[in-house]
């Protein structure tokens, strides 16, 4: 096989676990149908037959089982992957994350490691029903002892999955599920891939910072080449991970453009876009020359499908706070 190809994100998970799972048998693959269907979204699809039913789990439909089930594992010396199946899913297993999985090493002064993965699809843009479209990332990236990352594109989908296993810590893996299948990236298996929690400018500009992560990364993009055409140059930033916030690229950038707009497809309303505009306001306070604006879901519950488009983010919606960014 050649080292260099074109490859989706769910190809790029899939090509990362099984790389893992070569390179380390302490490493398991546990959830809902990650076996012999290979996962909803197909993620974990060949990876059963390849290494067998003790090294992928199908597991019943117990979530807080599946992470319980992953701490015990974790104490025994492996490296658990757990996919929960969807975002809105993960609450049954929300005591077992933030009570037991990410405190555990510091209760024990850190003889205990938890090299746990939790894998979780987040987002919107599938036409899905109730519990299947949301975006919990904020309520992780508040609990201590969590790390929280969330990749974008092919490319990192391959690399952040294997950095993620091989971390001691447990780490909150976010996958949009509406890129899974809709782009193609060149990998190149023999590059050296990027430190897991940092952030990474994926477009140079000069007039505005332009903040995303996940799923908004595409968005983000889209919007910076509809405002190059009006003469606009910004700088878009793929945050990559969420706790640890990597901010030394976006205070740099900032400084520079004076101008930042943050967009996720969260609720706004204490969502990861507030605690980026404090941090930016307190250390770019004297750079800025309008406030650090805010674009992202509305606070409702996820709607119906069919109007899920008026309600996620988009280029429009986006494009007018980056014009209101200079309005000031």
């Amino acid at each position: 096989m050649s080292s260099s190809q074109k490859i989706t994100l769910a190809k790029g998970l899939n090509m990362g676990l099984r790389k893992a799972m070569e390179d380390d048998d302490k490493v398991l693959l546990m959830g809902e149908d990650v076996g012999k269907l290979g996962g909803v979204f197909r993620i974990t699809d060949g990876l059963q037959k390849d290494f067998g039913e003790d090294r992928v789990i199908d597991s019943p439909l117990a979530e807080s089982g599946i992470v319980g089930t992953a701490v015990g594992m974790a104490l025994r010396g492996y490296r658990p992957v757990v996919e929960i199946q969807f975002d809105g899913f993960v609450y049954p297993a929300y005591d077992q994350i933030v009570c037991q999985v990410a405190k555990y090493t510091f209760r024990s002064q850190g003889k205990v490691k938890m090299p746990i993965v939790i894998r979780i699809p987040f987002g919107g843009g599938i036409g899905a029903v109730e519990h299947h479209s949301e975006s919990p990332e904020a309520q992780f990236a508040h609990t201590p002892g969590l790390k929280v990352v969330a990749c974008s594109n092919p490319v990192d989908g391959y690399w952040m999955i294997q950095q993620a296993i091989a971390h001691d810590d447990p780490v909150i893996f976010l996958e949009p599920k509406r890129q899974y299948h809709a782009d193609k990236a060149e990998l190149d298996e023999s590059a050296t891939p990027e430190p897991l929690f940092t952030s990474r400018v994926v477009r140079p500009g000069s007039d505005a910072t332009l903040l995303a992560y996940g799923p908004t990364v595409k968005t983000a993009l889209k919007c910076a080449e509809a405002a190059a055409e009006e003469g606009r140059q910004l700088e878009v930033i793929d945050l990559r991970t969420l706790s640890p916030l990597d901010m030394a690229p976006v205070l740099e950038s900032v400084r520079r453009t004076g101008r930042c707009v943050v967009t996720h497809e969260a609720h706004v309303n204490l969502g990861m876009g507030a605690e980026l505009a404090a941090r930016i306001t307190e250390e770019c306070f004297y750079s800025l020359e309008a406030p650090v604006l805010r674009v992202g879901a509305f606070d409702t519950p996820y709607p119906p499908s069919r109007i899920e488009e008026e309600y996620l983010p988009d280029l429009d919606r986006v494009l007018d706070a980056v014009d209101r960014t200079f309005a000031y």
